[in-house]
């Protein structure tokens, strides 16, 4: 059986301003351990967590390879309860049975809410 994936590693410098997003936005628990540089976002229930590490000098902030998608069954619902919260998202888009929209964490990696995992 393979291993589950269950971190992801991103780099910033806004440690502070990220926490507080994906907090605020996606509803992370935040774990902080004494004399550890990492901050540890939890997924509430089912989800893989964040690892906010602090970027070197020499390290780009803003991944453009990457997307971290967060499934949500009502992507329009979503979007608006996010907008009154300071978080726009972009125009929402229709695919193959389901729904997406894009924006950007404080970090300027890319984001997305899908209604995918719930198409049919």
């Amino acid at each position: 059986m393979a291993p589950p994936l269950g971190r992801l590693v991103i780099y910033t410098r806004k440690i502070e301003e990220m926490t507080a997003f994906y907090a605020k936005h996606f509803g992370f628990e935040v774990g902080r351990r004494e004399g550890d540089r990492i901050t540890e976002l939890k997924a509430q229930g089912h989800g893989l967590s964040l690892l906010l590490h602090p970027a070197a000098k020499g390290q780009r902030e803003g991944q453009a390879l990457v997307k971290l998608v967060f499934d949500v069954e009502d992507v329009a619902a979503f979007c608006q309860r996010a907008k009154t919260n300071g978080l726009d998202f972009g125009k929402i888009h229709h695919a193959d049975g389901y729904h997406f929209a894009n924006a950007k964490d404080p970090s300027k990696n890319s984001i997305q809410v899908s209604s995918r995992a719930f198409a049919p």
